[in-house]
């Protein structure tokens, strides 16, 4: 695979403050039996932040693109992804190392040995203990090349022994081999190299993609936990802007029923409002509170840090084509990677089961010098021939029907195998033609729902207005004012659905569509590691 880029441009989201968070400062002057009213916008930036609206000197502000790359650079599934990842790279390296020729060396120094051992005679079958007193030190050096078409090894050895005794008499021998041949090759039994060479390459491929959708799934919380915080941010504006205005059209109410302009009922609606404006706060505060620690604490901030979140109003008008989206779907990820291990290990199960029941044979052999002398120069000279051919085998006769249950029992997992992977094309196709669908629509949706808030919201500050000037009930006002939350917050949802159904798309497919390419990564294990 090749290395890409998955971070997209800043201006992915352009983001504009949005217009809520401000209040309206209501000037009241009272002359006798009528009321003036002049209302001024002020507009006040509420700073929501951290815990219980606390304000920071230097708030964090994050952008929905920022909070995606912070995630994948500091998150812990993002760290868990890159091990994970780390782990098979390097599983995949040690197959590697076994289809190439290894160099390895052996000895023993020393080994002394001093007691009494028994000794049987040949003659008389008499066993006598002697006197055993002797050293022998050893050393070898093997290459070894595995052979992956027959699943044996051969083995180039050169080595040397001398013994030392010194017991009845001092005396010293060198044994030497100067080079030596040796093959191990099992005859009829199951090759797990050859299936090695099969399984593991695809097998590090998928781990490729598995990173990748793992790092698009750390997105998707991301994009989560960035909403969850979002509308908690805009709700307890929302609470606030609405208490401070119930509170002076309060005061206002409060002058117009002692001239007699409204009645104990409307007045007592209002002051009703007024307290479930002050719980509305509370209960937004606490949610903004534990919205903001799951956020910080996902993205790795310390826990005083203060966060402010900006709105992506701006969608993308891009719309996915179905059938590129399948194609994707199905060779662009880590799916038929995953079907076709799965498809191979099942293979493999049955082999092993079949060779099994076969015959099976090892054989041994091993072609070269040797030479024994008193001293080191002379155990190499004019060494002799050595061969050594040895073959071992076992034939199964009667196990009662063991191995054949066991093929049959391989022969039907690898039909269940099968038949959950045509399964799991089916349902990943429904999935992305559902996501693809919905993604296609909420366009629509978002600009749709961004007409209604910006109505809402006009309709709201109209009827504040109305209100004051004794136009409207308190009925109306209310009305207004809980439809202007709803559209607002019905806003934020169809937004963060906007963007949950492109990036779960996104992960399916591993495709940027917003900028046309593929998502992907630097797949080298000392930049990963760092």
């Amino acid at each position: 695979m090749d290395a890409k880029s998955g971070g997209g441009d800043r201006d992915l989201f352009r983001i504009k403050p949005y217009n809520l968070p401000y209040l309206i400062s209501i000037h009241i002057v009272v002359k006798f039996s009528r009321i003036q009213l002049f209302l001024s916008g002020t507009a006040v930036l509420v700073a929501i932040v951290g815990c219980g609206g606390r304000v920071s000197a230097q708030p964090v502000r994050l952008t929905l693109r920022e909070a995606i790359d912070r995630a994948q650079a500091y998150s812990i599934d993002a760290m868990t992804a890159k091990h994970t990842y780390l782990s098979q790279y390097w599983q995949y390296r040690s197959y590697k190392a076994q289809m190439l020729p290894s160099l390895s060396l052996s000895g023993t120094i020393p080994d002394f040995d001093k007691s009494y051992t028994s000794l049987q005679n040949a003659v008389t079958g008499e066993y006598n203990y002697v006197d055993n007193y002797a050293m022998q030190n050893s050393l070898g050096l093997y290459l070894q090349q595995n052979i992956t078409a027959t699943g044996g090894n051969i083995q180039l050895y050169t080595g040397l022994n001398r013994l030392d005794q010194f017991s009845p008499d001092r005396d010293v021998t060198w044994n030497s081999a100067p080079v030596s041949l040796i093959l191990n090759q099992p005859i009829g039994g199951f090759n797990q190299l050859k299936w090695d060479k099969r399984i593991e390459p695809v097998r590090y491929e998928k781990a490729k993609y598995e990173y990748l959708e793992s790092m698009e799934t750390v997105t998707a919380n991301a994009v989560t936990l960035f909403f969850n915080l979002l509308v908690a941010q805009q709700d307890l504006a929302i609470a606030r802007q609405n208490y401070a205005n119930t509170d002076t059209l309060y005061k206002i109410s409060q002058e117009r029923f002692r001239i007699g302009a409204i009645s104990k009922n409307d007045l007592m609606q209002l002051e009703l409002q007024l307290l479930n404006g002050g719980m509305s706060i509370n209960t937004s505060k606490l949610r903004l509170d534990m919205a903001a620690a799951e956020l910080k604490s996902y993205l790795m901030y310390e826990e005083q840090d203060s966060v402010v979140l900006e709105i992506p109003e701006n969608v993308a008008e891009i719309e996915i084509p179905i059938d590129e989206a399948y194609r994707l779907a199905f060779t662009n990820t880590s799916f038929e990677y995953r079907n076709r291990i799965s498809q191979l290990e099942a293979e493999m199960n049955v082999a092993q089961a079949k060779a099994n029941r076969r015959p099976q044979a090892t054989v041994y052999a091993r072609f070269g010098l040797n030479q024994v002398a008193g001293t080191i120069g002379n155990a190499y000279r004019n060494p002799l021939d050595q061969e050594t051919i040895r073959m071992g085998i076992t034939v199964p006769i009667f196990d009662g029907g063991v191995a054949k249950g066991k093929v049959r029992t391989a022969l039907s997992l690898q039909e269940v195998t099968q038949a959950e992977i045509d399964k799991e094309r089916i349902d990943r196709k429904q999935d992305i033609y559902l996501k693809v669908m919905q993604f296609n629509n909420q366009n629509v949706q978002c600009s749709i729902s961004a007409k209604a808030d910006s109505v809402a919201q006009e309709r709201y500050d109209l009827s504040l207005r109305q209100f004051a000037g004794g136009k409207i009930s308190v009925l109306d006002f209310n009305t207004a004012q809980s439809e202007r939350n709803t559209a607002h917050t019905s806003y934020l949802t169809e937004l963060q659905n906007y963007w949950n159904y492109y990036f779960a798309i996104q992960r399916y497919t591993l495709f940027d569509f917003l900028h046309q390419r593929n998502i992907a990564a630097s797949f080298d294990a000392t930049s990963l590691e760092k």
